[in-house]
């Protein structure tokens, strides 16, 4: 074995194993994987890739849930996970350190069966009520973007879904992977074209692990050019979700 690797060992799997943090929704999205009801395990692209990590270390690997991102991210500190695959943003970068993109990440808005609401801008008026998934990146970029509207936060998907099957909001935000989701579970609302941010999906370790950062970075961008990626997009079911191009993010 040689001593990168020996390194990386060292520092993702500390335990022995590789614990990957995944955050769990009802539905698979960009940034979270959803339990599959027939095993009770998770599925999703973090899953996969997660699991050729570990097979590539020679280490069992162990899903670490979490009821958002937000609370992913914020657990880094407390040595729970070793790596996650998370939506990047300037606040993110703060307690965690991000390897490069695999995933494109855009995020708008599903808004309730019959609403007015056609346009990104409609969702901008006063009197509008949105909510979104606190301490996530989505969440954070679609507040910046309203001047009119304080997003209600909530802490998980389900949360969001019944908020807008009951008409206590119009609109609730995530990525559109997970919105497309949500959507076939009320029939007629509708995920609002264009999107209010284009980011992108990486790989991430808690900060001060320099030798697992390298390994990893190393991995997506191997993972990429495999097709890995592509695979464990498609086999989560998110075909027309887009792979992060070469290198680290534009």
């Amino acid at each position: 074995m040689d001593t990168d690797k020996r390194a990386a060992i060292k520092e993702l799997s500390p335990s022995g194993r590789l614990r990957v943090g995944v955050a769990v929704g009802p539905t698979v999205g960009a940034g979270n994987v959803a339990i599959d009801a027939a095993t009770g395990k998770p599925r999703g692209v973090a899953v996969d890739l997660g699991k050729e990590l570990a097979d590539r270390l020679g280490v069992p690997v162990e899903y670490v849930p979490y009821p958002n991102s937000g609370a992913l991210t914020d657990a880094a500190a407390s040595n729970a996970w070793d790596v996650a695959f998370l939506p990047v943003d300037e606040e993110r970068r703060k307690k965690v350190d991000f390897g490069p993109a695999h995933m494109v990440l855009q995020s708008t808005y599903l808004v309730a069966p019959g609403s007015a609401v056609k346009t990104h801008a409609d969702v901008d008026r006063l009197g509008i009520r949105v909510a979104g998934i606190e301490n996530t990146a989505t969440t954070r970029a679609a507040q910046r973007s309203l001047k009119s509207v304080v997003i209600m936060n909530v802490k998980t998907a389900d949360e969001l879904l019944s908020l807008l099957r009951t008409g206590q909001v119009e609109a609730v935000v995530q990525s559109r992977e997970a919105l497309l989701g949500l959507a076939k579970k009320l029939p007629g609302a509708r995920v609002l074209d264009g999107s209010f941010l284009n980011s992108f999906v990486a790989v991430a370790v808690p900060k001060g692990r320099p030798a697992a950062l390298a390994y990893v970075s190393k991995f997506i961008e191997e993972a990429k050019a495999s097709g890995l990626v592509r695979r464990a997009l498609d086999n989560a079911g998110l075909t027309t979700s887009v792979v992060a191009p070469p290198g680290p993010m534009p």
